[in-house]
């Protein structure tokens, strides 16, 4: 495929990102994991390359400090990483969620890989819920991915999801991000990150509780603007001024009655209503080469720094 998602599946209605293979409820994390294309194994093999010589067609040499990563369905490679990397295979990420769902009723929502398997990910919802005035629901998930291609840690991430707008945004509570990572020169241990997620009730009621704060802040249009802008600024310095600009003014009439949700009670003049501005235009208006793409930034990139960065920015104005 030309697409940066190599393959996803999901069960209910279609993801925000629009793209997948639809399962049925309640199915098994073995078809999940073919339907979701991570039936594979990561592979390693010795680093050699040709050393060419005058006269002859050269030698083969080794270079012992690093392996390759590559794929046992196609021998596709992945990666060259150092002999201390710790590989995470995809069926580990699908496993870590087989007890939550059998005894914790967790569900598989969406899982998947991008560019060509160097990263897995797999989002299930956890069963917490919450709203806010005007019936604005929002679903608490447990998001778990790795990467092989050295950009990503192996990572737990609590994530929450506003049901109106399919808004994406990591649970982040006061000096803790919400998430537990595990370098790849580390063991990746299931049941350790477990424990160290905390996944529990309380974690869930202290983020919307704050957002529940959020929600009952009302700002003027002068705030709205200069937040907006302290969100924006120096956050890529390879992002023109244009681009920035554009981008602000989209956040803003997002903000002024033209998001999804925008005229909800919880939202319609509200810090909330300026946050949703801010993950709505990076999972869904953003300049993007393509739906995946939009994908890797809002969960893993630019886009999931930029919504970090405006949480940060609206809880201050409730501090």
């Amino acid at each position: 495929m030309a697409h940066l998602l190599e393959q996803m599946a999901y069960v209910g209605a279609i993801p925000w990102h629009g793209l997948g293979n639809q399962l049925a409820a309640n199915e098994s994390i073995e078809i999940w994991a073919k339907q979701a294309g991570m039936d594979w194994q990561i592979r390693e093999a010795p680093v050699r390359f040709m050393a060419s010589e005058v006269g002859n067609s050269g030698t083969i040499q080794s270079f012992p400090e690093n392996k390759v990563l590559f794929r046992s369905d196609t021998n596709s490679p992945l990666s060259v990483v150092s002999q201390r990397y710790k590989v995470v295979q995809p069926s580990e990420i699908l496993e870590f969620y087989r007890d939550l769902s059998e005894v914790s009723g967790f569900e598989l929502e969406t899982a998947g890989i991008l560019k060509g398997g160097r990263k897995v990910w797999a989002l299930a919802r956890t069963g917490q819920s919450s709203a806010l005035r005007g019936n604005d629901v929002t679903n608490a998930y447990v998001l778990l991915a790795t990467g092989c291609d050295g950009t990503l840690a192996t990572t737990a991430q609590f994530t929450s999801i506003r049901v109106v707008c399919n808004n994406t945004l990591a649970v982040a509570l006061g000096s803790s991000t919400g998430a537990v990572k595990v370098p790849h020169n580390t063991s990746f241990d299931p049941q350790s990150v477990k424990r160290q997620l905390g996944i529990s009730v309380a974690t869930w009621d202290t983020f919307m509780y704050r957002m529940k704060g959020l929600s009952e802040r009302r700002v003027m249009a002068n705030e709205a603007a200069n937040y907006v802008h302290r969100v924006f600024s120096n956050l890529d310095k390879t992002t023109s001024q244009n681009t920035n600009e554009r981008a602000m003014a989209k956040v803003m009439a997002l903000f002024d009655g033209h998001g999804k949700g925008a005229e909800l009670a919880s939202s319609k003049g509200t810090a909330f209503g300026l946050l949703n501005a801010i993950t709505e235009f990076v999972d869904h208006e953003r300049r993007a080469r393509s739906a995946a793409h939009r994908l890797e930034s809002a969960w893993f990139g630019q886009g999931a720094a930029l919504k970090q960065k405006a949480l940060e920015q609206a809880l201050i104005m409730i501090a």
